[in-house]
């Protein structure tokens, strides 16, 4: 009965909401020119791509939510979780309306979208101890069932992961279907975690896996739609919500890492050509265009990570005693 009504609903209802969208999310987005606009310095192969329709994450927030609030049994556990998905989809969807809409090369400035996140993460923070009752004791990988408390660096930590996981999987997304590919392995885990942990978070985690899914049939090679920022850093939000709901924050380094890849390659490639005035690390950062630079196509990038991710999933499950 677990499988069925916390589970396989969930998927279902979802995967069902964004592929009826799709149809006609993806035309209006191309009628009203929310088109994505390429790198001219990146792959010549993404310039074909110029125009395709972006922003197309908000059919994966409606769908999740809506999932979410039908089979939400404790609200006290799910709705920051919810919440948190929207709040980070709410910043990425003005990012990409001032980029594509009002054409503001680089969106948000870049301390303002983290002014948002870090308001964001607080919230967070206050409704899911003070409100959900959860403290930030953190699990540690490889010792099950045991929590460590850092103290006064608990919250600096969580500032910190918040952060940094959605701007990896804002990086993440920049193939595709990539992130998508990516994020189902690390959804899959977290249901497996929930069901272990706490019960009530399993229907949220099967709505992101349905909702992704439902996405990846206009997201894969060749992409019909991009889900800009409104998606990829909602889907921060979820990793990251879900990690601390169920205390498991430093597993992110393991079920994340290819998000957390992405975002070192950024640094490293920003300095080192600034260490060395104008010299590159890498051919191109993020790193999955690294590779494709190298002649690795999209469809062998994004198996390869993907590959990764499923096998990383795998290890950490082991390391929580799974």
């Amino acid at each position: 009965m677990l499988i069925w009504k916390q589970i396989a609903l969930p998927i279902l209802t979802a995967f069902a909401i964004v592929a009826v969208l799709g149809p006609f999310v993806i035309p209006y987005l191309r009628k009203v020119k929310f088109g994505q606009t390429e790198r001219d310095d990146g792959p010549s192969s993404h310039l074909k791509k110029n125009g395709t329709p972006t922003m197309g994450g908000i059919m994966i927030l409606i769908a999740f939510t809506a999932t979410g609030f039908i089979f939400m049994k404790k609200a006290p556990v799910v709705l920051p979780v919810i919440l948190m998905v929207l709040a980070f989809g709410l910043i990425g969807f003005v990012d990409d309306f001032l980029k594509v809409v009002l054409h503001r090369s680089d969106g948000f400035k870049a301390w303002q979208k983290l002014i948002c996140q870090v308001i964001v993460t607080l919230i967070f923070m206050w409704y899911m101890t003070g409100v959900s009752g959860i403290s930030l004791m953190l699990r540690i990988p490889f010792l099950p069932d045991q929590t460590v408390d850092i103290g006064f660096l608990a919250p600096i930590l969580m500032l910190l992961a918040v952060v940094g996981t959605t701007n990896g999987t804002n990086f993440t997304d920049g193939v595709d279907g990539l992130l998508t590919c990516v994020t189902l392995p690390v959804a899959l885990f977290f249901l497996v975690a929930s069901a272990h942990y706490q019960e009530e978070l399993v229907p949220v985690c099967a709505a992101m896996i349905g909702a992704l899914l439902g996405f990846l049939l206009y997201n894969a090679y060749p992409a019909r739609i991009f889900m800009g920022d409104t998606g990829s850093l909602a889907i921060g939000g979820f990793v990251a919500a879900l990690a601390y709901m169920l205390q498991m924050p430093i597993f992110i380094i393991l079920v994340g890492f290819i998000y957390l890849l992405e975002v070192v390659s950024v640094m490293i490639q920003v300095l080192y050509f600034k260490a060395t005035h104008g010299k590159r690390f890498f051919r191109m950062a993020p790193i999955h265009h690294h590779f494709e630079l190298g002649g690795w196509s999209e469809v062998l990038v994004v198996a390869v990570f993907s590959i990764v991710t499923v096998m990383l999933c795998l290890v950490a499950c082991i390391a929580a005693g799974f």
